[in-house]
């Protein structure tokens, strides 16, 4: 993110063709980049603080499926927006991924039970739960929403589904 930001202000680039454009051909391969385009510095620091917590949370607190999970938050809720999302609008930023950590350890953390999990829970809900909440709605310009709302669904759907599976074994 940082040195695709780098290079796109030093050499005065625009970089937002790696965005996700809702069900176009030159939007599909953006699932892979758009996360890691960024609209300005302010956007860029937003994402990278939150990115860079709940990513350690996840792999020091569930390392045997941080990979899974941070795949999943990757690229669904983008995937997710390139094919439904209502506005052909440019999609970007991590945005979609830390909604989707964010859910998946307040989810996980709940339905874990455990006093870990539990805490860690209630400390990103502190952190992060206004947030969290209030950029599911659309009414923020230039916000895209739609891509909070993968994300959070994306997360929560797979701490539901590891929970299940967790309690067949």
């Amino acid at each position: 993110m940082w040195l695709l930001y780098t290079i796109g202000y030093q050499e005065n680039l625009d970089f937002s063709f790696l965005s996700v454009k809702p069900r176009t051909l030159a939007g599909f391969p953006a699932i892979i980049t758009a996360p890691l385009v960024h609209a300005n510095l302010w956007h860029l620091v937003s994402n990278s603080v939150p990115l860079l917590f709940l990513g350690t949370c996840l792999f020091f607190f569930y390392e045997s499926v941080g990979n899974q999970i941070f795949w999943r938050c990757y690229l669904i809720p983008y995937a997710l927006v390139w094919l439904l999302g209502p506005r052909v609008a440019y999609h970007m930023g991590a945005s979609g991924v830390i909604y989707g950590l964010a859910f998946f350890l307040i989810a996980f953390g709940l339905l874990k039970r455990d006093i870990a999990s539990v805490l860690l829970s209630l400390v990103v809900l502190c952190l992060y739960g206004g947030m969290l909440f209030t950029g599911l709605l659309p009414g923020w310009p230039g916000v895209s929403w739609e891509t909070h709302l993968a994300g959070g669904l994306t997360g929560l759907l797979s701490a539901i589904q590891l929970h299940i599976n967790e309690n067949k074994n």
